[in-house]
């Protein structure tokens, strides 16, 4: 790494030269900066916005899965079993999906091998269970925090390298060497140097970029994210990386004064639903209005623990996802605050002052009779079964025992995102999406599957940089002359927010009014004309976006940079939901698409809602999208198949040998 300075807008800033720079802190980020640096690229660093945020640091669930080929056991499984598991999610490209499971087991022992401390018998075999979208027995956990612990033994083996990692540097521009379409560098702000203008910014000039940035988190206003991860996706699309499959995001029901999935044992308690004005008057039990009788009401509450992301093809016959959209209804349609009770049983299956357990169909009395949870109040229930699930919120400062838990219907995965190749590569040359901000997945996907990607992307963009892409970082000059107009932009930009600084901010205001906005139109419920008025709305916010900020001071000045990230990606992801429509998508995955004529109709609520599912014409396809100068294009291609190849070994062992693999 060589480091060098150079004048802009009459100011030294400071350019490092290097062969690859890795964004990002989280899981995929350190095991791709581990990966290039162990198979012999000794030229990388590691840039962050700040080490201890993003989502696989500051996340987790009831039990967070890890999806794996079957590794104990006498069920049958194979590579191909699990490929054609993930390609049948729909969307789905089958070459991809053949990667993902080929190099499971691989990436899946190596965290094994430096620490991370998944589940075997005594025989050594790696025990599963049965997750969502989940023919066998693939998923695996080490509790509530797995991706926190895999980030951490990930980080433990980038520190042991030592490798340069600079903390504290936020990532505000992809420049590209736009003749060849390929990647030339970076330039971030430095967040330790914010009030010195020499030190304000910093340049990297790179021959390949593994961008593992997260998921686009703070699009959304009900957002189950971390507060810390926020998403760089937009200056991607702004670099001219293509995106694909941006329509599919995961909601579900959480908590928001504390963000944390509401799955599992804290559904199967059965809980109370009750909703309140803003002020908190007014409250009342929701459901049972909504329901036959008490006894689906509570088979679904149980339900949502198993079925935890909404889901449209759960909806029709009072299915568990009915209580997403009720939530999702109270409080964004009615402006109301909701919340889990876990001190009351619902009233309407009350008897004689005790919980009628009776009521409960097979499955849900079952479970808590094997459970030997068939009494008290929800929280007793919930101790009994899971105490560090009241722990885990008394730990942030919420008592379950003693108060409401305020939730709403939160975006909580990307399925889609950045596209890339069978290497992880995307259309640009150099530039390599991994980890969630890179959407290799389809429609529907198992649980758990997200942290087999981000570990297998990783693993081979590392085989592809170091075998592929070795070159010298440009020198100074051709740097300069390559990017000089892209970064004057950037940092006029930067200029003009700087100027605005007074004793009124409106930064954070402007980023609630468009992620509001988002969660109404481009949430669980989307229609066509709310998503075109949407899409307006955003781009006039862009156009303005810097004449119409106010900033208190220059601490603010990563927030500004961020707004405009932040409505690039909104502008992209409204423009593939509105193409989504246009192409008679109908409801899938984890949205309902509104229509006035729909096959099924939910009649009960305020306003009648009518809907059809996904008749799978375009489960076979991929959308691909694309950001020029303020416009959105959207084009649809088939997805690629499952390759079928019928390697004879001698065959591949002599192209391995003559290294014509990786290419």
């Amino acid at each position: 790494m060589l480091c060098q300075s150079t004048q802009f807008m009459n100011k030294n800033i400071e350019i490092y030269s290097v062969n690859t720079v890795v964004v990002g802190s989280g899981a995929a980020g350190f095991n791709a900066v581990d990966r290039i640096h162990s198979f012999g690229q000794k030229d990388v660093v590691l840039v962050t916005e700040g080490m201890n945020m993003g989502t696989s640091r500051n996340t987790g669930s009831d039990k967070q899965t890890y999806y794996k080929l079957t590794l104990a056991g006498d069920k049958k499984d194979s590579i191909y079993d699990m490929a054609k598991t993930l390609f049948d999610g729909g969307s789905m490209d089958g070459d991809v999906s053949l990667v993902e499971a080929a190099l499971s087991p691989k990436c899946f022992y190596r965290l094994v091998d430096i620490g991370v401390p998944f589940p075997h018998n005594k025989y050594g075999e790696y025990i599963g269970y049965k997750t969502d979208h989940d023919p066998g027995q693939r998923a695996t956990s080490v509790g509530p925090l797995t991706s926190k612990i895999m980030t951490e033994k990930l980080e433990e083996q980038v520190v042991s390298r030592r490798i340069k990692i600079f903390d504290g540097y936020q990532v505000i521009g992809i420049l590209t060497n736009q003749e060849k379409n390929s990647v030339t560098g970076l330039l971030t702000l430095n967040l330790h140097h914010l009030h010195e203008e020499e030190k304000r910014y910093t340049l990297f000039n790179c021959r390949n970029i593994v961008y593992a940035t997260g998921g686009p988190a703070a699009i959304y206003q009900d957002s189950v994210y971390p507060e810390s991860q926020t998403g760089a996706s937009g200056i991607a699309y702004e670099a001219g990386v293509k995106g694909k499959n941006v329509t599919e995001s995961q909601f579900g029901i959480a908590s928001i004064k504390f963000r944390w999935n509401l799955s599992g044992t804290y559904q199967q308690v059965l809980p109370r639903y009750i909703s309140t004005n803003q002020d908190g008057s007014d409250e009342k039990e929701f459901l049972d209005e909504y329901f036959s009788n008490t006894g689906k009401m509570l088979d679904a509450i149980f339900l949502k623990g198993y079925q935890w992301p909404f889901d449209p093809r759960k909806v029709e016959n009072e299915g568990s996802s009915l209580i997403d959209l009720l939530v999702y209804h109270e409080k964004t349609v009615k402006g109301r605050r909701v919340y889990l009770d876990f001190m009351n049983n619902p009233s309407c299956a009350m008897d004689k002052g005790e919980m009628n357990f009776k009521l409960l169909g097979e499955e849900s009395y079952t479970y808590l009779y094997n459970s030997k949870a068939l009494f008290g109040k929800p929280i007793d229930r919930l101790a009994h079964m899971n105490q560090p699930a009241i722990d885990l919120y008394k730990s942030h400062g919420i008592d379950l025992e003693k108060e409401y838990l305020e939730i709403a219907v939160c975006a909580q995965h990307n399925n889609g995102g950045l596209s890339g190749n069978i290497w992880w590569e995307s259309n640009v040359e150099g530039f390599f999406p991994v980890g969630e901000v890179n959407g290799s997945h389809g429609v529907y996907r198992p649980g758990g599957s997200a942290l087999n990607a981000g570990q297998v992307g990783g693993l081979r963009a590392a085989q592809y940089i170091t075998a592929c892409r070795k070159e010298e970082p440009l020198l100074l000059e051709e740097f300069i002359k390559l990017t000089a107009d892209q970064i004057q932009k950037l940092l006029e930009i930067g200029h003009q927010f700087i100027s605005t600084i007074g004793d009124s901010s409106n930064v954070l205001e402007i980023r609630k009014c468009y992620a509001s906005l988002m969660t109404k139109y481009g949430g669980i419920i989307r229609t066509q004309e709310n998503v075109e008025e949407a899409i307006e709305e955003v781009k006039e916010a862009l156009k303005t976006l810097v004449s119409q900020t106010k900033m208190k001071s220059i601490e603010e000045l990563p927030y500004a940079y961020q707004n405009r990230d932040l409505l690039i990606t909104q502008l992209v992801y409204l423009s593939g939901i509105e193409d989504y429509m246009k192409q008679n998508g109908k409801s899938r995955g984890s949205y309902l698409i509104a229509e006035e004529q729909g096959e099924l109709r939910i009649d009960f609520l305020d306003q009648q809602l009518s809907f059809s599912l996904e008749n799978s014409d375009l489960s076979s396809k991929v959308q691909e999208i694309a950001y020029a100068n303020g416009e959105v294009t959207c084009n649809w291609r088939d997805v690629t198949p499952l390759p079928k190849e019928d390697s004879w070994f001698e065959t591949v062992w002599n192209e391995f040998r003559n290294n014509r693999i990786i290419r």
